[in-house]
């Protein structure tokens, strides 16, 4: 009886080892396929890009600009064509106080067939009558000579009105005024209104103007001028910086003029640099790199958290794994008692038959 319960223990025993080595295996295929796991993370944090900054030089140009004088002149482009000279292209610019511009929309009504802004009357520019100067407290202070100044300066601002808006200075297009009186220096203002608009009857609806007219002034605009392909010089300092520019006179055709010694005609000028960074491009490009930064730093802590329970998981198999090699090896110490006691079983068996 003692050999066959020390038998069936042994082969409980076995049982229960092989049944904990196969849980053993089971658990470190878990920890396999979770350091895949971690790894496929992992990888994925190398190959996110990381969000650049954007710099103010990429943001920065540098210009250079000359005074002749009378305007300030940008260079836009310096093409060289060997033997030291360049093809310079170059835009002048000035404040033109003497313009047409904008100005505010008005509200316009109509009655037999005039037209009115308020109380005012608006007149066709260049027609001046009798009826006119008595309505219109511009003209009524005008003495005879004024007013036969007035129509003169009057066809300069329709030729001026046609240039602007239509791009026609030649056009018959006609138009509307009103002068209005600055209360303060005392000075009249001429506000314009293009016929065409102001005749529209689909504009009006029992009289009064179903939307705004454009009305334009006189005012101060920035004006600019290109100049192409002009032929000349440049001098440079150590460090590469222009610092001069010698353009030289051309005809029509754009070959260089010469004087009575067969030199060529031209004047030189100081170059002065100019930095400009574009702030508006620069701002719009720093937003995005935070909102781009924003994004990466999501991504990366929801990566980081899945790691975090990958690791917790692995650290709770890896824990599983310890309890498991302890009892293997409980059940290995108890197996080779078993053994030990089945020997001696056998031993003492034989030693009987032997007597």
């Amino acid at each position: 009886m003692g050999m066959s319960a020390s038998q069936a223990r042994f082969l409980c025993l076995t049982a229960r080892k092989n049944n904990v080595e196969f849980e053993g295996q089971q658990i470190n295929q878990q920890r396999t396929t979770l350091s895949n796991e971690s790894g496929s993370y992992y990888a994925e944090l190398c190959n996110m890009v990381v969000p650049t900054p954007p710099s103010v030089d990429d943001y920065t140009k540098v210009s250079y600009t000359f005074d002749d004088g009378a305007l300030t002149n940008t260079i836009t482009s310096m093409i060289a064509k060997g033997n030291g000279q360049y093809s310079v292209s170059y835009i002048q610019q000035w404040q033109d106080d003497y313009s047409i511009v904008a100005a505010s929309s008005s509200i316009i009504s109509k009655a037999d067939n005039s037209y009115k802004i308020g109380s005012t009357t608006l007149r066709k520019l260049g027609d001046i009558n009798d009826y006119n100067i008595l309505k219109d407290p511009y003209l009524a202070n005008l003495e005879e000579n004024q007013i036969q100044e007035l129509l003169e300066q009057e066809k300069y601002y329709q030729n001026m009105l046609n240039d602007t808006v239509l791009n026609n200075p030649a056009s018959k297009n006609q138009w509307y005024v009103r002068y209005v009186k600055d209360n303060t220096t005392g000075s009249y203002t001429p506000y314009f209104y293009q016929a065409s608009d102001v005749e529209n009857e689909q504009n009006y609806n029992n009289g009064f103007a179903t939307k705004n007219i454009n009305c334009y002034s006189l005012g101060s605009t920035t004006k600019t001028k290109e100049i192409l392909n002009t032929p000349g010089i440049v001098e440079k300092d150590s460090t590469g910086r222009y610092i001069s520019i010698t353009l030289y006179q051309t005809d029509k055709d754009g070959n260089i003029l010469y004087d009575e010694d067969n030199a060529p005609i031209s004047t030189q000028y100081s170059l002065v640099t100019n930095t400009t960074t574009d702030e508006e491009a620069y701002n719009d490009a720093m937003n995005k790199y935070n909102y781009e930064q924003y994004q990466y730093d999501q991504k990366v802590q929801e990566i980081n958290s899945k790691i975090e329970i990958v690791q917790q998981q692995d650290k709770n198999l890896e824990l599983q794994l310890k309890q498991l090699d302890t009892e293997e090896n409980a059940i290995s110490t108890e197996i080779d008692a078993v053994k030990k006691v089945i020997q001696k079983n056998v031993e003492s068996s034989f030693k009987t038959f032997n007597a």
